[in-house]
């Protein structure tokens, strides 16, 4: 008797060392997830980064990383409203995840603007792989909206000893020539 009491107390035990484990799982998801779209946020991102750096650093590959920002968005979203904006940056995901390599990271770094991260991957390499993806995008129109979305991007690749910050902010002026040049086109930074 006093056996089993003591297995059912190893049991329960066990159990609730499972919940916790999920718990904790659930709560690191959440911290590094964006809710809305399922892609990485920043925090999640700037982890995968790191990562994807030190590798470059060690294989000598080229990382290169994308912007893109939703050609019209606010218009979009003025037009269709913000549960429809909703729907658009899902589709965007939903695109992209289909199309990415299992190595490449996406991540929403701020209302319609992402971030993709292209390891092992130069810079005419990318250009092809965000060209594709605007093709891919145009060709899968937003459901029960007919709508056809465009994104602009910018693209760079990362020089020896750059910080994130200057990737982006290089990748952020493309995006912004892109625009300039007429939207839903690739500008390499």
């Amino acid at each position: 008797m006093l056996q089993q009491a003591g297995l059912l107390e190893l049991l329960a035990a066990e159990m609730h060392i499972a919940e916790l484990e999920q718990a904790l799982a659930e709560a690191r998801s959440a911290a590094t997830i964006d809710p809305l779209t399922g892609a990485l946020n920043r925090r999640g991102f700037d982890s995968a980064f790191q990562r994807e750096v030190a590798r470059s650093r060690r294989s000598g590959a080229g990382l290169a990383l994308a912007l893109i920002d939703l050609d019209n968005f606010k218009r979009f979203n003025d037009a269709h409203g913000h549960h429809a904006g909703d729907q658009a940056l899902i589709h965007l995901v939903h695109v992209l995840h289909a199309a990415m390599r299992p190595s490449d990271v996406l991540s929403r770094f701020g209302g319609e603007e992402f971030v993709l991260l292209l390891p092992a991957t130069a810079l005419t390499d990318a250009n092809v792989a965000i060209a594709r993806f605007q093709r891919q995008l145009a060709a899968q129109p937003l459901s029960g909206q007919s709508v056809v979305l465009t994104f602009s991007a910018g693209v760079v690749v990362q020089q020896t000893g750059e910080s994130l910050d200057a990737l982006i902010q290089r990748a952020d002026s493309a995006a912004y020539a892109a625009k300039r040049a007429g939207k839903n086109c690739v500008v390499s930074g």
